[in-house]
């Protein structure tokens, strides 16, 4: 049986928007958050987000997800929509860059734990070993960014906090995507982070009255793109694979984000940086390359057609 190849290219070309988006929001989340507290950064990159989807959502007439789907929403709203943003921007302000991104790279190995155990994810051997690998390089990404003096235990803490809800929000949509459209999904999931960050408005409006438009503009597009578009394509690419490998993607993040900063911020990597990103990409190589290799095999164990004359 033929499988159309845009049954593999589109999940996949998904998952590229995603993470190329997503390693873009550390650039802007550095620049924005000079200017912005972060729960009225979270709540502004929420609520741009939110009305960007809901207006895709009005015109595509989707209608509200099925009750089935509305306990994952729920909470990946709350964990991952709402509490994530705010703890990862309040992380980031209490410890370098390098810290940050080390500590938060355990998110993809809870999604795999937590995945098996919730989910019943398998964890094939290539997974395990690409998983090894690339945050073996989020690791020398990390320590080779890290500077001294620029952290504290609380950061660390909110980092750490931070990947969890990561994890917990990742593995509580799965079961949505099953009922309900990515859309629908990921639209009142951005809904119900706004909602609970909304604490934050009188000091959003604060900030925005004396921001300069660079900041302001820099939420906007964390508001748009990283998490209106990135988080759709996500969970369009999540509903056609497992919680696992999609978290074993955004091992690419930290490489990308090496790239971004040395193009945008003109921050030249080392050797070291270099070496860490080639192992994220490496990494990540690895623990997608599984069905491939499986359905090369299943192809060579068919039988071929005779020649005929």
């Amino acid at each position: 049986m033929n499988v159309d190849p845009r049954q593999r290219l589109l999940p996949a070309g998904a998952a590229v928007v995603t993470v190329v988006l997503w390693a873009s929001a550390f650039v802007a989340i550095r620049s924005a958050g000079q200017e912005y507290a972060p729960g009225a950064l979270a709540l502004g990159r929420l609520a741009s987000g939110a009305l960007a989807l809901g207006v895709i959502w009005a015109i595509r007439r989707e209608g509200l997800p099925p009750r089935g789907a509305w306990r994952g929403i729920l909470l990946s709203g709350l964990l991952w929509f709402g509490f994530y943003m705010v703890a990862l921007n309040w992380g980031e302000q209490q410890v370098d860059a390098g810290t940050a991104a080390l500590v938060v790279n355990v998110g993809p190995l809870l999604i795999a734990l937590l995945g098996a155990r919730l989910l019943g994810d398998p964890m094939p051997p290539r997974l395990l070993a690409g998983m090894a690998v690339s945050f073996a390089g989020a690791v020398t990404v990390g320590l080779s960014m890290s500077g001294g003096g620029g952290s504290s235990v609380l950061g660390v803490v909110l980092c750490l906090l931070a990947a969890v809800a990561y994890a917990a929000g990742v593995v509580a949509q799965k079961p949505a995507l099953g009922q309900a459209s990515a859309l629908q999904v990921t639209t009142f999931g951005c809904l119900v982070g706004t909602v609970a960050c909304l604490p934050f408005a009188g000091q959003l409006v604060h900030q925005a009255a004396h921001a300069p438009m660079r900041a302001t503009l820099g939420m906007v597009y964390l508001g748009v793109f990283p998490t209106a578009l990135a988080f759709t394509t996500w969970a369009y690419a999540l509903a056609r694979t497992t919680a696992s490998r999609m978290g074993a993607t955004t091992y690419a993040v930290p490489a990308l984000v090496v790239l971004m900063s040395w193009l945008a911020l003109g921050e030249v990597p080392g050797v070291l940086t270099l070496v860490g990103g080639a192992l994220c990409l490496a990494g990540v190589a690895v623990s997608r390359s599984r069905a491939l290799g499986r359905s090369r095999r299943v192809a060579a164990r068919q039988p071929r057609p005779e020649k005929v004359g």
